[in-house]
């Protein structure tokens, strides 16, 4: 009995063996996928950035006004000052010397000064009753002159000597915080050497270094937005207030960009970004999305009357930031593949869609462009 159930079942797996192998193979249809098309835009709206730091509008050198050795040193970097504050100090003791000595200087010619102011008091009551020759008088009102003068100088020394014992303190004269410090206690330092860099309270902008090729685009004027490395989605509102008209070492052109309104949140020395808008008229742009490369030829797929896609060969300008123009190659009424470039192939049948996933109706009057690589 079990032979005959074997037997039966082997002759049953036979059968379906065979059968299957007499059905025929059910045909592959390809997928027709739906893709994106857009036209090529006529105007070319670039968008630029540049990176800067954030700066204060006004910035001022802090220095002695007379030379001498640093004895105090009282802020330092990042520290906020304010109107009379001292910062530093330098040693006063040969200053307070040259006062003293001005001082003496002084006493001496009020007292030259009251001598001959008596003596000419005497003459001129004398002079009327011809005790004393004109001559004589003469030579009394010119020492009392000499003596007014020398006590005229003495007290113009005696004031600059009083001034620069004062210079030896250096005060703030503007609210602001310290951004640089340029001495040390026990440094001798010359007047006029700069101590002390101060950004003074008020507006703030953004510096960046803009190359050669970019100074024909931005103008004194133009309008740009600003955005923060801590804040990327906050944007302010600013403009291009003055353009270095010579590059610096890093053969880049200095330009300071001016927020329009007070931001009191922003702090000196930030890190930011500036962003300008430019427009090219007449100049066709497409997508970055749609463009692909083989062997250092780049090229877009173009759709044809029939709804499949052919490759065609362009030359294009300088990438922008989400599109790149094209010199040669493609006709303003081309329809041209966005996205998914790269899976793609020659002659394939798609479903072309806009961006609003409406179907686009490619007109017969598209010829072939371009050469296909």
């Amino acid at each position: 009995m079990n032979d005959v159930k074997l037997a039966s079942l082997s002759l049953w797996i036979v059968c379906s063996v065979l059968l299957g192998g007499c059905s025929k193979p059910q045909p592959v249809t390809e997928e027709i996928p739906y893709v994106m098309v857009v036209q090529p835009a006529s105007n070319l709206d670039e968008q630029k950035s540049y990176a800067g730091d954030v700066q204060a509008r006004q910035q001022t050198a802090l220095a002695f006004r007379v030379g001498g050795q640093i004895t105090e040193r009282y802020v330092d970097v990042g520290d906020r000052v304010t109107v009379g504050q001292v910062l530093a100090k330098l040693d006063v003791q040969d200053a307070q010397l040259q006062m003293n000595a001005a001082k003496a200087q002084l006493d001496s010619a009020q007292s030259s000064a009251k001598i001959a102011t008596d003596e000419l008091k005497r003459f001129q009551q004398l002079l009327p009753l011809n005790a004393v020759s004109r001559s004589q008088f003469d030579s009394i009102k010119n020492q009392y002159d000499a003596a007014q003068a020398n006590l005229q100088q003495a007290r113009s020394n005696y004031q600059v000597a009083s001034n620069q014992t004062g210079y030896n303190q250096l005060v703030a004269n503007k609210n602001g915080v310290i951004t640089q410090r340029q001495i040390e206690i026990g440094q001798v330092v010359a007047a006029g050497q700069a101590a002390y860099q101060l950004a003074i309270d008020g507006d703030r902008e953004v510096v960046i270094g803009a190359p050669e090729q970019a100074m024909t685009e931005i103008k004194v004027g133009q309008p740009a937005w600003i955005t923060l490395w801590s804040q990327p989605d906050q944007k302010y509102a600013a403009y291009v207030r003055e353009i270095s008209p010579a590059a610096d070492q890093s053969r880049t052109f200095s330009v300071k960009v001016a927020l329009r309104q007070a931001q009191p949140s922003i702090q000196l020395g930030q890190s930011a970004r500036v962003f300008f808008n430019s427009v090219q008229h007449n100049v066709m742009s497409v997508p970055l999305s749609s463009v692909s490369a083989n062997q250092q030829q780049t090229y877009v797929w173009v759709v044809n009357p029939n709804q499949t896609i052919r490759k065609v060969a362009v030359s294009l300008g300088a990438y922008g930031r989400d599109s790149v123009p094209v010199l040669s190659g493609l006709k303003p009424n081309d329809y041209v593949v966005v996205g998914g470039v790269h899976l793609l192939h020659e002659q394939q049948k798609i479903h072309p869609i806009d961006r609003d996933n409406r179907p686009v109706q490619v007109s017969s009057e598209v010829k072939p462009s371009g050469v296909q690589p």
